[in-house]
This record gives structure tokens, C-alpha cells and sequence, in this order.
């Protein structure tokens, strides 16, 4: 079955399950861009728990996800690798990735859509998976197939059932479920992969 998947910024485990695990994947770039999701931000595993990192967004009135352009008034970018650095550094993965992950970052462009396909093609080489996928030619408001853009909240939890696996920080916080896809691959390097085709989509 085809699916309809948003453009993320670093995905969500669940994201990357049903990415994989589809047949074929359309991904949507002419929504109306809708704030606070994981559009423009991702969640990882901080020393204090579940932390956000959101890419700020340039408020130029122009309100479609293609169009949506990206605000570096600050360096935000520097900011986000530092957190994750900081976040993952005694994981037991993250040193085999490092030099890749760096590069998501020193990447610019002014196009969200852009910065976060880019970030798919690192995660994906750092994956060694080649998933093919479509842009959306249009904004069809009842799409072929499923539709995921409204699934993958960013403002409350949901776990989907995912199975728990160990995280740097754990001990302290307990498992924290369907964090960004670095938490997983730092975590669980080259098993994360079977990892994610054994989650049930039906829980998703």
C-alpha cells in the first residue's frame, strides 16, 4: 500500500518504521506548514530527560511547507550538534557515526524541506538502506493510501508499543520511547535496522 508520510527533521523511530517497512512512500511538501510538530524539531535523550530541538523558522508569511524557510539569525545548527554531542558521546554507537551526523549539520540551505531531506539521505547511508521515495505533486486533502501526516504528535507521548531497548540515560529516567532515529542508531548501531522492520505498523 502507498503512504503519505510529512517531511521530518530527524524522524521519530515510528516515523522511520513505516518509511522502511512501506512499500511505496510519498512524501508531502505542499501541506500548509503546521506548528509545533516534528516538522522543524526532533526529540532526543538529554542528561535531563526528553529534550527539543527546534530549527527556527523565517516569518516571511509565506505558509506552505515547500516554501517554509529556515531563520539562521542565531546558530542554531552549532547549537543543536553541541546538544547531541553532548546527549550521545558515551552511547555505544556514537563515535562509528559521528563524522556523519556532523555533516547534517554543516549542511545550509534556506529550505526546511531541503535541510531535512539531506538529513534522510545521511540517516539513510549511516543505515546502508536505499528506500526510495516521491515528493507529492499536489495537496490532495483525501490521498491515496494511507495518510500519515496529522500521526507522530510531538506534543504528547505515544510509545506503539515499541520495544525497549538501552538508552545512555535510562538508569536515571527509565525508557524513554519513540525518540528521533539518532537515539536509536547511537544506541543500538547496527542493529537498528532489524529493529525497526520488526515494529508492527498496526500499533501505529
Amino acid at each position: 500500500m502507498k503512504v503519505l508520510l510529512p517531511i521530518f527533521y530527524l524522524p521519530p523511530v515510528s516515523w522511520f518504521a513505516v518509511f522502511l517497512q512501506s512499500k511505496a512512500v510519498e512524501l508531502e511538501q505542499f501541506e500548509h506548514f503546521p506548528k509545533q510538530t516534528y516538522r522543524n524539531r526532533t526529540t532526543i535523550y538529554g542528561a535531563n530527560g526528553r529534550l527539543s530541538l527546534i530549527i527556527p523558522i523565517s516569518h516571511n508569511g509565506k505558509r506552505v511547507l515547500n516554501e517554509t524557510e529556515i531563520s539562521y539569525r542565531e546558530n542554531w545548527q552549532k547549537l543543536h550538534w553541541k546538544s547531541i554531542k553532548t546527549a550521545y558521546q558515551s552511547s555505544p554507537y556514537f563515535e562509528f557515526y559521528e563524522d556523519k551526523l556532523e555533516a547534517i549539520f554543516n549542511f545550509s540551505t534556506p529550505s526546511l524541506i531541503e535541510f531535512n531531506l539531506n538529513a534522510l539521505k545521511v540517516i539513510q547511508q549511516i543505515l546502508k538502506t536505499e528506500k526510495e521515495y516521491t515528493l507529492s505533486g499536489e495537496y490532495l486533502k483525501e490521498p491515496e493510501g494511507k495518510n500519515y501526516r496529522e500521526k507522530f504528535p510531538a506534543k504528547h507521548r505515544e510509545d506503539y508499543g515499541l520495544e525497549t531497548y538501552y538508552q545512555t540515560f535510562s538508569d536515571k529516567f527509565g525508557f524513554e520511547a519513540d525518540l528521533s532515529i539518532l537515539d536509536l542508531i547511537c544506541n543500538k548501531g547496527p542493529e537498528t535496522l532489524t529493529y525497526l522492520k520488526n515494529i508492527d505498523l498496526n500499533k501505529i
